[in-house]
């Protein structure tokens, strides 16, 4: 099944992320540390951790890190109690957002999120204006070059039920997200390394953005991921540089 090119939106995101790689780990660390609060520290009875390490082990996270965000969250987080928070909302020509966070204080977030929306063209919108146009979905992401058939193969015997390219090449995988673990270890143990392998909320349909609109979709979305009660940040935009 043939899609629109993406490779290049797939690298210039991760490129983006690894500029914020410091971002990162403090976002990383936040969730293995609540995963374990609310779940405990054992990784095989408690799947939102597993995934938070399977994140940290990505991004090169030390295990000593990590293993000490467990023990944080285990010992009660040194009385911090997070709340989780999704708010949703529009970005440039109308593109949808979608913003989850973890809070101590949730009249500050929604003041920030609210503040970088409307600053950067945005606009922040009730609870459900925009999650229905999502999956929330398993996705794994790889290069061209990487065989399709062995990639569907392997992908369609593990659980995972759609297997798509693109014009360059680039082979994306679909599940749902209690089947991502075991699609995950069958892949990787065919020897198939996805340069993205996440659970989502993936956009049913995209809009492209370029030149100006563009330029100021990054601006909104890079104000909304710099705040510090951000985890996570979805869109349907798809910045063409």
């Amino acid at each position: 099944m043939a899609g629109h090119s993406k490779w290049a939106n797939i690298q210039h995101r991760k490129n983006r992320q690894d500029e914020k790689r410091g971002k990162l780990f403090t976002r990383l660390i936040k969730e293995i540390t609540v995963a374990a609060r609310m779940g405990g520290g054992d990784i095989s009875a408690n799947p939102r951790l597993r995934l938070a390490i399977e994140k940290g082990s990505d991004a090169n996270m030390a295990k000593d890190t990590v293993q000490r965000a467990i023990q944080k969250g285990i010992g009660g987080l040194d009385g911090v109690n997070y709340e989780e928070i999704r708010y949703e909302g529009y970005g440039i020509a109308g593109a949808s957002v979608i913003v989850d966070t973890l809070t101590d204080n949730r009249v500050r977030t929604v003041a920030e999120v609210r503040h970088a929306f409307s600053k950067y063209g945005g606009n922040l919108g009730t609870d459900g204006s925009v999650a229905f146009m999502f999956r929330h979905c398993g996705q794994f992401l790889f290069a061209p070059g990487t065989s399709e058939d062995k990639v569907m193969e392997v992908a369609i015997e593990a659980g995972a039920d759609d297997v798509m390219t693109d014009d360059e090449g680039g082979i994306e995988v679909l599940c749902e997200p209690p089947v991502y673990a075991q699609v995950r270890a069958a892949l990787e143990q065919a020897g198939l390394k996805a340069e993205v392998a996440e659970i989502t909320m993936k956009p049913m349909n995209e809009i492209v953005l370029e030149g100006d609109d563009a330029a100021r979709m990054q601006k909104l979305l890079d104000a909304i991921e710099n705040l510090d009660d951000v985890q996570q940040v979805f869109t349907s935009a798809v910045i063409d540089e």
